[in-house]
Protein backbone atom coordinates (compact mmCIF):
# COMPACT_ATOMS: atom_id res chain seq x y z
CA UNK A 1 0.00 0.00 0.00
CA UNK A 2 1.20 3.50 -0.84
CA UNK A 3 0.20 7.05 0.02
CA UNK A 4 0.51 10.36 -1.75
CA UNK A 5 1.93 13.09 0.48
CA UNK A 6 1.42 16.70 -0.55
CA UNK A 7 2.59 19.64 1.55
CA UNK A 8 3.24 17.32 4.47
CA UNK A 9 -0.22 15.75 4.45
CA UNK A 10 -1.55 12.45 3.14
CA UNK A 11 -4.02 13.15 0.35
CA UNK A 12 -4.56 9.80 -1.35
CA UNK A 13 -3.87 6.09 -1.04
CA UNK A 14 -2.87 3.59 -3.72
CA UNK A 15 -2.91 -0.20 -3.79
CA UNK A 16 -0.06 -0.28 -6.29
CA UNK A 17 -1.87 -2.44 -8.83
CA UNK A 18 -2.49 0.25 -11.47
CA UNK A 19 -0.94 3.34 -12.94
CA UNK A 20 -1.65 6.80 -11.51
CA UNK A 21 -1.91 10.38 -12.66
CA UNK A 22 -0.32 13.21 -10.68
CA UNK A 23 -1.12 16.61 -12.08
CA UNK A 24 -0.40 16.39 -15.81
CA UNK A 25 1.94 13.42 -15.42
CA UNK A 26 0.93 9.82 -15.90
CA UNK A 27 2.89 7.00 -14.30
CA UNK A 28 2.65 3.24 -14.98
CA UNK A 29 2.05 0.80 -12.15
CA UNK A 30 5.72 -0.17 -12.49
CA UNK A 31 6.60 2.79 -10.25
CA UNK A 32 5.39 0.72 -7.31
CA UNK A 33 7.65 -2.24 -8.08
CA UNK A 34 10.55 -1.08 -10.22
CA UNK A 35 11.21 2.41 -8.93
CA UNK A 36 13.45 2.88 -5.94
CA UNK A 37 12.14 4.26 -2.68
CA UNK A 38 13.91 7.57 -3.34
CA UNK A 39 12.46 7.86 -6.85
CA UNK A 40 8.92 7.34 -5.60
CA UNK A 41 9.29 9.72 -2.69
CA UNK A 42 10.63 12.38 -5.04
CA UNK A 43 7.14 12.59 -6.57
CA UNK A 44 5.41 12.30 -3.17
CA UNK A 45 4.65 8.57 -3.18
CA UNK A 46 5.50 6.80 0.09
CA UNK A 47 5.13 3.14 0.92
CA UNK A 48 2.96 2.67 3.99
CA UNK A 49 4.81 1.16 6.97
CA UNK A 50 2.59 -0.91 9.26
CA UNK A 51 2.89 -0.62 13.02
CA UNK A 52 1.16 -3.67 14.51
CA UNK A 53 2.49 -3.16 18.04
CA UNK A 54 -1.01 -2.54 19.41
CA UNK A 55 -2.81 -5.03 17.21
CA UNK A 56 -4.10 -8.01 19.17
CA UNK A 57 -5.61 -11.39 18.37
CA UNK A 58 -9.13 -10.73 17.12
CA UNK A 59 -10.36 -13.94 18.74
CA UNK A 60 -10.05 -12.14 22.08
CA UNK A 61 -9.92 -8.41 21.28
CA UNK A 62 -11.58 -5.82 19.08
CA UNK A 63 -8.95 -3.76 17.30
CA UNK A 64 -9.44 -0.12 16.41
CA UNK A 65 -9.62 1.13 12.87
CA UNK A 66 -6.21 1.85 11.35
CA UNK A 67 -5.05 5.46 11.39
CA UNK A 68 -2.45 6.90 9.04
CA UNK A 69 0.14 9.56 9.76
CA UNK A 70 3.06 11.17 7.96
CA UNK A 71 6.04 12.05 10.14
CA UNK A 72 9.79 11.73 9.99
CA UNK A 73 9.73 11.14 6.28
CA UNK A 74 7.50 8.09 6.37
CA UNK A 75 3.82 7.15 6.32
CA UNK A 76 2.75 4.89 9.17
CA UNK A 77 -0.44 2.87 9.56
CA UNK A 78 -1.14 2.03 13.19
CA UNK A 79 -3.79 0.68 15.51
CA UNK A 80 -5.02 2.28 18.70
CA UNK A 81 -5.54 0.43 21.97
CA UNK A 82 -7.49 -2.80 21.46
CA UNK A 83 -10.57 -3.51 23.57
CA UNK A 84 -10.93 -6.91 25.22
CA UNK A 85 -14.06 -8.78 24.20
CA UNK A 86 -16.40 -9.50 27.10
CA UNK A 87 -15.41 -12.74 28.82
CA UNK A 88 -18.73 -13.01 30.68
CA UNK A 89 -22.26 -12.84 29.35
CA UNK A 90 -23.94 -9.44 29.17
CA UNK A 91 -27.39 -9.54 30.71
CA UNK A 92 -30.44 -7.45 30.01
CA UNK A 93 -30.99 -4.81 32.67
CA UNK A 94 -34.20 -3.54 34.23
CA UNK A 95 -33.95 -0.53 31.93
CA UNK A 96 -33.59 -2.83 28.92
CA UNK A 97 -36.76 -4.61 29.96
CA UNK A 98 -38.57 -1.29 30.38
CA UNK A 99 -37.40 -0.35 26.89
CA UNK A 100 -38.71 -3.62 25.48
CA UNK A 101 -35.27 -4.96 24.56
CA UNK A 102 -35.41 -8.14 26.62
CA UNK A 103 -36.12 -9.66 30.00
CA UNK A 104 -33.98 -8.54 32.93
CA UNK A 105 -31.41 -11.16 33.87
CA UNK A 106 -31.52 -13.02 30.57
CA UNK A 107 -28.51 -13.11 28.25
CA UNK A 108 -28.30 -10.14 25.91
CA UNK A 109 -24.92 -11.07 24.42
CA UNK A 110 -22.85 -14.17 25.01
CA UNK A 111 -19.39 -13.70 26.47
CA UNK A 112 -16.28 -15.62 25.48
CA UNK A 113 -16.69 -18.08 28.37
CA UNK A 114 -20.08 -19.24 27.13
CA UNK A 115 -18.82 -19.54 23.57
CA UNK A 116 -15.67 -21.46 24.55
CA UNK A 117 -17.53 -23.84 26.86
CA UNK A 118 -20.03 -24.59 24.12
CA UNK A 119 -17.14 -25.32 21.75
CA UNK A 120 -15.51 -27.69 24.25
CA UNK A 121 -18.80 -29.53 24.74
CA UNK A 122 -19.21 -29.82 20.98
CA UNK A 123 -15.68 -31.18 20.57
CA UNK A 124 -16.24 -33.70 23.35
CA UNK A 125 -19.52 -34.81 21.78
CA UNK A 126 -17.75 -35.28 18.46
CA UNK A 127 -15.06 -37.47 20.05
CA UNK A 128 -17.64 -39.53 21.95
CA UNK A 129 -19.68 -39.99 18.77
CA UNK A 130 -16.77 -41.95 17.28
CA UNK A 131 -17.38 -44.75 19.80
CA UNK A 132 -21.14 -44.44 20.23
CA UNK A 133 -21.59 -47.55 18.10
CA UNK A 134 -20.18 -49.61 20.97
CA UNK A 135 -23.02 -48.36 23.13
CA UNK A 136 -25.59 -49.13 20.45
CA UNK A 137 -24.15 -52.62 19.92
CA UNK A 138 -24.29 -53.25 23.66
CA UNK A 139 -27.96 -52.21 23.72
CA UNK A 140 -28.87 -54.22 20.62
CA UNK A 141 -26.82 -57.39 21.01
CA UNK A 142 -25.55 -57.20 24.60
CA UNK A 143 -21.98 -57.27 23.30
CA UNK A 144 -19.58 -56.20 25.99
CA UNK A 145 -17.93 -52.79 25.58
CA UNK A 146 -14.11 -53.09 25.67
CA UNK A 147 -12.62 -51.58 28.82
CA UNK A 148 -10.35 -49.38 26.69
CA UNK A 149 -13.45 -47.77 25.16
CA UNK A 150 -15.15 -47.34 28.51
CA UNK A 151 -12.02 -45.76 29.98
CA UNK A 152 -11.59 -43.48 26.95
CA UNK A 153 -15.15 -42.20 27.12
CA UNK A 154 -14.80 -41.56 30.85
CA UNK A 155 -11.53 -39.70 30.26
CA UNK A 156 -13.17 -37.49 27.63
CA UNK A 157 -15.99 -36.55 29.99
CA UNK A 158 -13.58 -35.90 32.87
CA UNK A 159 -11.29 -33.72 30.80
CA UNK A 160 -14.25 -31.85 29.32
CA UNK A 161 -15.47 -31.02 32.84
CA UNK A 162 -11.98 -29.87 33.85
CA UNK A 163 -11.72 -27.61 30.79
CA UNK A 164 -15.15 -26.12 31.47
CA UNK A 165 -14.12 -25.36 35.05
CA UNK A 166 -10.88 -23.72 33.95
CA UNK A 167 -12.75 -21.55 31.46
CA UNK A 168 -15.39 -20.61 34.03
CA UNK A 169 -12.73 -19.64 36.57
CA UNK A 170 -10.82 -17.34 34.19
CA UNK A 171 -10.99 -13.91 35.80
CA UNK A 172 -10.81 -11.86 32.61
CA UNK A 173 -10.22 -12.05 28.87
CA UNK A 174 -6.43 -12.03 29.24
CA UNK A 175 -6.60 -15.01 31.60
CA UNK A 176 -8.90 -16.81 29.19
CA UNK A 177 -6.52 -16.15 26.31
CA UNK A 178 -3.65 -17.57 28.38
CA UNK A 179 -5.52 -20.85 28.78
CA UNK A 180 -5.50 -21.26 25.01
CA UNK A 181 -1.93 -20.09 24.38
CA UNK A 182 0.44 -22.86 23.30
CA UNK A 183 4.02 -22.67 24.52
CA UNK A 184 7.03 -24.90 23.91
CA UNK A 185 8.18 -26.91 26.91
CA UNK A 186 11.69 -27.98 27.87
CA UNK A 187 11.07 -31.47 26.46
CA UNK A 188 10.18 -29.95 23.09
CA UNK A 189 6.45 -30.55 23.39
CA UNK A 190 3.96 -27.78 22.72
CA UNK A 191 1.15 -27.49 25.25
CA UNK A 192 -1.42 -25.05 26.56
CA UNK A 193 -2.71 -24.62 30.14
CA UNK A 194 -6.22 -25.66 29.13
CA UNK A 195 -4.96 -28.95 27.76
CA UNK A 196 -6.78 -30.96 25.12
CA UNK A 197 -9.47 -33.57 25.03
CA UNK A 198 -8.07 -37.10 24.83
CA UNK A 199 -8.27 -38.98 21.56
CA UNK A 200 -8.63 -42.71 21.16
CA UNK A 201 -5.36 -44.60 20.81
CA UNK A 202 -5.64 -46.97 17.85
Amino acid sequence: MFALVEDGSITKYYSGNRGITLGSNQYPKAIFTLWTKSEREAIGIYEVVWDNSKKKDEEWYTNTNVSYAFAGGKVTASYGDATAKAHADTLFTAQDESDGKGTEGEVAAEGLKTIKIRNVKKQAAGILAETDWYIVRKADADTAIPSAITNHRAAVRTKCAQMETAITNASNTAALETLYTYTKQEDGSVTRPLGNLPTLEV
